[in-house]
């Protein structure tokens, strides 16, 4: 790997303020080793500082504090589907267009959305790069910031080869890829097969640990079941760049300890594993 670029998701501190989350980044910093200079922010319609009914001068002061921690590249984490059937297209770009303010507020380089088909096959990779194309020449409009568009590995397009499938469709220079490392080794993907799959977009890794592919709670990295070794590996080998983001999914399983007492040792497990592998 080139050099090693991490990021964590807001997933894991939903409820946190601005300088909550800037803490986090400062306190891996002080602790050394590879800093934090990326932040995945989860936007939903109401919850955290960059929610989409927040006020955009809120969303711009709470992105202003995260730069003055250290963070450099934010992605916008939404909850977009854009395979969905049972919204119009019209519903989706009014959905698209609300994240590309938030983009753009918050100086985000790109937006992840879903799949979320009720069923996988043709008719839904046809929707999903039909609207994929429409949405990514909006993010690129003269008058706004240019923003990408990235299809995460998730639900019903799981595996690098479903989400390349799609992209290769929609045929898009601002079309790229979220790599889940959790849902293409529970869709039956080997670490390389990923990689290969989708190479020539992967723009973020998420990294996670988990016991099972059916006992989903997140564990440290290292101490479960998810192959990490086997993906930092692939993208040793790949020449990917390097942003990797910690999905610690504590919104979804509260019952787990917060994200300021594992980005830490997460943060310092990928740096010492990324040394082993080069």
């Amino acid at each position: 790997m080139p050099e090693l670029r991490l990021a964590f998701s807001t997933l894991g501190c939903h409820d946190a303020t601005a300088p909550q989350i800037a803490a986090l980044v400062g306190e891996v910093a002080r602790l050394g080793g590879a800093g934090i200079t990326g932040v995945e922010v989860r936007c939903d319609r109401t919850e955290g500082p960059f929610a989409l009914e927040a006020p955009g001068a809120e969303r711009r002061r709470a992105a202003a504090v995260l730069r003055e921690a250290g963070v450099e590249r934010f992605w916008i984490a939404s909850y977009l589907r854009v395979a969905d059937p049972d919204r119009t297209d019209a519903e989706i770009r009014a959905h698209m267009d609300a994240l590309l303010e938030v983009a753009q507020d918050v100086g985000a380089s790109a937006v992840r959305v879903f799949a979320g088909a009720p069923v996988p096959g043709e008719e839904a990779d046809a929707l999903a790069a039909r609207r994929l194309r429409d949405l990514a020449d909006r993010a690129q409009r003269p008058g706004r910031p240019a923003c990408r568009i990235l299809l995460e590995t998730h639900d019903s397009h799981p595996r690098g080869q479903d989400v390349a499938r799609v992209l290769e469709r929609a045929e898009h220079p601002a079309l790229a890829a979220v790599w889940d490392v959790l849902h293409t080794w529970r869709g039956g993907e080997t670490p390389a097969e990923t990689a290969a799959a989708l190479a020539p977009w992967l723009d973020l890794v998420q990294v996670k640990d988990a016991a099972s592919s059916d006992d989903l709670r997140p564990l440290p990295l290292g101490a479960g079941a998810v192959p990490l070794i086997g993906v930092l590996g692939a993208l040793a080998r790949l020449g990917y760049p390097g942003w990797l983001s910690l999905e610690w999914e504590r919104r979804w399983f509260p019952a787990v300890a917060p994200l300021a007492e594992v980005l830490p040792s997460a943060a310092a497990w990928l740096v010492a594993r990324v040394e082993e592998i080069a």
